[in-house]
């Protein structure tokens, strides 16, 4: 690890300030900037430098870490009006950990090129509980050198960085991550209902199929798992499977179906995880 280089994080949100937490510990400098005052005490706290605006972040460091939500935003934090582009050097590294479309990353990385900058396309899995732990999934498109550069800086809070391939590769590696999760979370809204209707105890199947081949990480982490981004994942599908001339009926289904999951996952679940058994026993 280089010592004296000085990381940024911009959009220190609730994975961003577990990101920031484990860089500080293994002992990285970092500066970093948030659009909510209350993020940045919390990383301000943590040992973090705080600036203003990701330019006076890209003064600061030579690899700055974006972790906002929507292509919009990493657009915003790169090339508007005190954005990255404006000050970070030639060399620098510029790394999205957003979850974006694969075809805006690259024209991103065009764009940075320009200026002499490299992308880092890095989106993250494996949820916040992970990023407290730091054992984040990082799944990497970058040039292997970029990515030679990035890594240690990754495995300061993740306990697996795999490279994918170039510059967009993570992000699609990401979106298919995703589809596969929402395809898993909407079969278990769907078997667990007819389970229910059909008289079973959830939490005691559920035990039984993490031990067959109906496991997966949706079931394991059920009780923790939200619907939250799942359509936003499910556009960026979208979005590729049209831009490829696919029909992915599959997909398109799971497109629409995560609109109802997110409301049934916040109001009337099914009780995988066996809540409603613990509270009348």
């Amino acid at each position: 690890m280089s010592e004296t280089m000085r990381v940024g994080v911009v959009g220190i949100g609730r994975m961003g300030l577990s990101m920031l937490r484990h860089l500080i510990r293994q002992g990285y400098p970092v500066t970093a900037c948030d659009l909510n005052p209350k993020q940045c005490d919390a990383a301000r706290a943590a040992g973090a430098e705080i600036a203003a605006t990701p330019a006076d972040v890209g003064k600061a460091a030579d690899f700055v870490i974006i972790g906002v939500g929507y292509d919009d935003e990493v657009l915003a934090v790169m090339t508007g009006d005190g954005g990255l582009l404006q000050t970070m050097r030639n060399g620098s590294v510029i790394a999205v950990s957003s979850t974006c479309a694969p075809a805006f990353v690259k024209s991103m990385a065009e764009l940075a090129g320009k200026s002499g900058i490299e992308i880092f396309d890095a989106p993250i899995c494996r949820g916040a509980r992970a990023a407290d732990d730091g054992t984040l999934l990082a799944l990497v498109g970058a040039k292997p050198e970029v990515f030679e550069r990035g890594r240690p800086i990754y495995q300061a809070f993740s306990s697996d960085v795999a490279h994918l391939g170039d510059v967009g590769a993570g992000q699609v590696g990401k979106a298919m991550n995703n589809f596969l999760l929402w395809v898993n979370g909407i079969a278990l809204i769907e078997a667990g209902r007819l389970c229910e209707a059909n008289g079973m105890d959830l939490a005691k199947l559920r035990e039984a199929l993490l031990m067959s081949s109906g496991a997966s990480d949706a079931l394991k982490n059920w009780d923790t798992m939200t619907f939250t981004w799942a359509l936003k994942d499910m556009q960026i599908v979208a979005k590729m499977a049209d831009a490829a001339g696919l029909s992915l009926p599959i997909a398109g289904a799971i497109k629409e179906l995560v609109k109802d999951g997110r409301r049934i996952k916040q109001s009337n679940p099914p009780d995988w995880a066996g809540r409603e058994a613990a509270k009348q026993s």
